[in-house]
């Protein structure tokens, strides 16, 4: 801590085959173009807030990022149509433009935002256990014991593939 600042952890850059995920803790209007500025950096092209937005979306837009609300509660894993829409989205967004990122955050980015990120590890091939450990080496404190335990029964859809491929983290 630093005065009344809390420093959060920085935002995390995690990839695996042909995905690439930023994960982030929530902007404010206030913070919104430092925000952007980061986005742009690391070619996010879609953000998806999975909690209540509590900044406005217009200057995203201007600089052509899309938006998402997938907003489930804090703490607890995501609903069944929560990541039906997260699967359909990162298959249509990184179909059209393999390229790109997709930035995801939560208030802090420590909870469902690295659970969808998860998600997406696991239905890349991953086990649970290496998509947690792979998250956590950028995002420490991620993924609490309930949404551990949520990912540990996750039941892989096939979304994107069997073959398991090298991911990193940056």
């Amino acid at each position: 801590m630093t005065g009344s600042k809390i420093i959060r952890p920085a935002p995390a850059v995690i990839e695996c085959k042909n995905m690439r995920f930023l994960i982030t803790e929530q902007p404010q209007d206030s913070t919104i173009q430092n925000y952007i500025k980061i986005l742009k950096e690391n070619k996010v092209t879609h953000l998806v807030c999975a909690t209540d937005p509590t900044y406005r979306t217009d200057d995203l837009a201007a600089v052509g990022v899309n938006f998402t609300e997938l907003s489930f509660t804090d703490g607890s894993p995501p609903t069944s149509e929560i990541i039906e829409k997260w699967l359909m989205l990162l298959n249509k967004e990184f179909s059209n433009n393999p390229e790109m990122c997709v930035g995801v955050h939560c208030v802090t980015g420590l909870g469902r935002a690295p659970v969808l990120v998860a998600i997406a590890l696991i239905e890349l091939g991953m086990k649970y256990e290496d998509a947690v450990e792979l998250i956590r080496k950028k995002r420490r404190g991620a993924i609490n014991s309930r949404q551990l335990e949520f990912l540990a029964k996750y039941k892989r859809r096939k979304y994107f593939g069997k073959d398991k491929n090298k991911c990193l983290i940056q």
